[in-house]
């Protein structure tokens, strides 16, 4: 009886952070098992807050032996995890992004890499030629890399630590590439921070279902009408502290998500990560 009260709660758990996420309910089956695990991916939260508690590296380990467990196209895995454990190298990587004071202040940091070089090197050994130099290489490789971040997130929640994804180890990948000696075809696709987390965090708002999960065929009928009605949704729960690029674009009254992405866009971002992967050795043809 315990256990059949302990589920339904867990379910009621899940259904409420999902109507919270997205503006809309889903059902949940409170007989399906492993259900505490995805309350934990329902109830997802980004941490940029940390104790100073550390994680013992024993820890850290295992989670990395968990992420790289993830699945790998072709078992070809062409994905690589650096932990960066001198302190002065990860504040170095915070200075370049000054705007994220989190990364210097959490207790670890690390790098997910997408490697296209190990498979060309593993072709060389065995005497065999190597046709697939061309943009799969590292499409693959990238999207290897990103399985393993998702899944040490997961694993990382599953022990109640916290983590913050940072894309934007990639506005400098050049100068990322020297701090942590990448060889070629080695390039950094996205930074991490861990630790314990010193607040609780909340939910985030994503788009509605009704724009991102689709049946059959790609539906694009209703675009602006959810996305005005996403925009009130979230300013009422997660308004943004400021408006971007305000001597370009003024004060808008009504300042949402759509506002602040297509704000963002306005302005060239990463111009130049296209010529950096060529520059490490990547065909992107």
């Amino acid at each position: 009886m315990q256990e059949h009260v302990t589920s339904q709660a867990t379910a009621e758990l899940i259904e409420d952070a999902l109507a919270e996420r997205f503006g809309d309910g889903c059902g949940v089956d409170s007989t399906l098992p492993g259900l505490e695990e995805l309350a934990r991916i329902a109830r997802h939260r980004v941490h940029r807050r940390f104790q100073s508690r550390p994680v013992e590296p024993a820890l850290l380990r295992l989670l990395c032996a968990c992420a790289l467990s993830a699945p790998s196209k072709s078992d070809l895995q062409q994905a690589d995890i650096l932990v960066v454990q001198e302190k002065a190298k990860q504040n170095a990587i915070a200075a370049r992004i000054p705007d994220m004071p989190w990364i210097a202040q959490a207790p670890v940091f690390l790098m997910f890499l997408a490697n296209g070089g190990r498979l060309p090197q593993v072709a060389a050994m065995r005497g065999k030629p190597f046709p697939n130099d061309h943009l799969d290489l590292f499409f693959n490789a990238v999207v290897d890399s990103a399985i393993v971040l998702a899944t040490f997130m997961r694993a990382a929640a599953a022990v109640g630590l916290g983590c913050c994804p940072i894309s934007a180890v990639r506005d400098q990948p050049e100068r990322m590439s020297e701090l942590l000696e990448l060889p070629e075809r080695v390039i950094p696709v996205a930074g991490l921070c861990v630790g314990w987390p010193a607040e609780e965090g909340s939910i985030t708002p994503r788009l509605p279902l009704a724009l991102t999960l689709h049946q059959d065929r790609y539906e694009t009928r209703g675009l602006a009408s959810e996305i005005d009605a996403y925009d009130l949704r979230r300013a009422k729960v997660r308004p943004y502290a400021r408006q971007r690029a305000l001597e370009r674009w003024g004060h808008s009254d009504l300042y949402g998500w759509s506002e602040d992405k297509a704000r963002q866009y306005a302005e060239p971002l990463r111009a130049g990560f296209g010529t950096y992967v060529r520059a490490k050795g990547f065909c992107l043809d």
